[in-house]
């Protein structure tokens, strides 16, 4: 209800393009999104932010409020093997229900997208990368699998926002 009586404010002058990484550092493979942005964060192009989001998904509406695009790295559980990573593209449909089927929020990634979409506060464009996770116990550091995955998903993402700026 407060996002239709009090919208979220406007995001100013910030980068059109942007990499999310989100997680819990202390709950195992849910750290992978973060990781995957700390392997990001030196490298990039001027004019790319590198954000990290802990803690409730719907906050992630107000990160992205106003950007162009960004892509987005989180943990998933969806049953497949560990390690394995989904690319989607949430600007043309919802992000599988599945994937956050071990939620400790309230609402999960793919609620807070579709949310997003319901009051109009999508960035243009949201790709969305999971790896899928193996432990989420309270525990640092990630599985061999998903250590993996996370270099495969900060190349892939490197790699697309490089394409995207040679392209414009």
């Amino acid at each position: 209800m407060h996002l239709v009586r009090d919208p979220l404010p406007e995001a100013g002058d910030r980068a059109a393009l942007t990499v999310i990484g989100v997680g819990n550092a202390f709950r195992g493979d849910d750290a992978a999104g973060l990781a995957v942005a700390r392997a990001l964060r030196d490298g990039l192009p001027p004019g790319v932010d590198v954000l990290e989001r802990e803690g409730e998904p719907t906050s992630l509406i107000d990160a992205w409020a106003g950007l162009d695009h960004v892509w987005l790295a989180d943990a998933v559980c969806s049953g497949a093997a560990p390690g394995t990573v989904f690319r989607i593209d949430a600007t043309d449909g919802p992000v599988p229900a599945a994937f956050a089927r071990t939620s400790t929020h309230h609402l999960g990634l793919p609620e807070a997208v579709e949310l997003a979409r319901t009051v109009g506060r999508l960035p243009l464009r949201l790709i969305v990368y999971g790896i899928e996770g193996l432990d989420f116990g309270a525990s640092e550091g990630l599985t061999p699998h998903v250590e993996v995955a996370v270099s495969e998903v900060a190349a892939a993402i490197r790699a697309e926002l490089l394409a995207w700026i040679a392209a414009r």
